[in-house]
């Protein structure tokens, strides 16, 4: 520490909310939405307002921890093709920390193999499901911030930076519903390590202070390390809405030439494939206990069909497939394909 340095506070530099520019896209495009996928565009305007109160609880500690850090909220960055949207990003006297901020609603529990599940109260009886590791997710975010950092150092320096990379720079999952249980006596240790209820985050947080080796940086290194993340994060152009537009061609769009154009696809609906996947997704929404449209909507039902994937791969181009949706559905949905295909 610089004998000089006067940080006693945490000071934030950026308090961004792409989450925010989300719903602002989903309303403006809810006016013109047609009717059968309104209802599913309303339920994710209110899971994105979960999800920013989860966050506004998380920046009300880290501004009232009366701890000298760098707050960053809301970072984009992209590194060699590969993209990671961060939630919160610290930069403390001794560690850089990643924060994955998830106010998940029902009793959280992670067993002895790492895998999280949770349970939701559904009128008289509990629905169990499980839900993609945030741990995973948010060691994405580390690797490539790794690899971000990596790249501005000498020969030299790298070999030093690989050895005290652990060190310094620190994953956390911070679960934001006080509400909510958590049960994780049985979870591996170096998961336990990384998770945390909002109301231990800051103790949380001098213990790992307390136990790192890593070097005391002075306020100046601190600043010029948070600058960097800042400079480096990018604006996030995503068209959120396009999930939604899947399968559809409006009429009244331009050509290549500028001129109005009137072309519709043709639908798909009443084809045996078509009610094969529609029977799939009505049989799953029944035992999981939701809409039919929270599994696919009918524009991704029918991009599932034109676009006819033949591997996971092929299923994660298509919008609205992420990873979670594929490691549930997606063995199911190419089977579908498949055993259609070949009639």
């Amino acid at each position: 520490m610089g004998i000089f340095d006067k940080m006693r506070e945490p000071v934030v530099l950026r308090d961004n909310s792409d989450a925010k520019k989300q719903i602002e896209q989903l309303n403006n495009y809810l006016n013109t939405a047609p009717e059968d996928i309104k209802p599913q565009i309303q339920q994710d305007i209110r899971l994105l307002q979960y999800g920013i109160s989860g966050e506004e609880a998380l920046m009300f500690e880290l501004q009232n921890s009366h701890l000298p850090m760098y707050i960053m909220h809301d970072l984009f960055f992209e590194q060699n093709g590969l993209k990671a949207q961060i939630d919160f990003l610290i930069v403390t006297r001794r560690l850089v920390i990643v924060l994955e901020c998830k106010n998940l609603y029902g009793n959280i529990t992670i067993d002895n193999q790492g895998n999280f599940t949770r349970k939701v109260q559904m009128g008289t009886y509990n629905q169990k499901s499980g839900i993609y590791s945030p741990v995973t997710q948010n060691e994405r975010h580390i690797k490539m911030i790794r690899e971000m950092r990596r790249s501005c150092q000498s020969l030299i320096a790298k070999i030093n930076f690989d050895k005290n990379f652990d060190e310094k720079y620190k994953s956390i999952v911070v679960l934001a519903n006080s509400g909510s249980v958590l049960e994780m006596r049985y979870a591996p240790k170096d998961i336990k390590d990384k998770v945390v209820r909002l109301d231990g985050l800051i103790r949380y947080i001098e213990k790992l202070e307390e136990q790192s080796a890593a070097g005391i940086m002075s306020e100046k290194e601190m600043k010029e390390l948070a600058d960097y993340f800042c400079e480096k994060s990018v604006a996030n152009t995503k068209d959120y809405t396009e999930k939604y537009r899947v399968g559809i061609t409006d009429a009244g769009t331009e050509n290549n030439n500028g001129e109005a154009a009137n072309v519709q696809c043709l639908s798909l609906e009443g084809t045996p494939l078509y009610e094969a996947l529609r029977s799939y997704r009505f049989k799953k929404s029944r035992e999981e206990g939701m809409k039919p449209y929270y599994l696919f909507n009918n524009q991704q039902l029918e991009a599932l069909i034109r676009s006819d994937p033949h591997s996971i791969s092929d299923l994660k181009r298509i919008s609205g497939f992420g990873d979670v949706k594929c490691n549930k559905y997606g063995d199911d949905i190419l089977k579908i394909l498949a055993d259609h295909r070949n009639r």
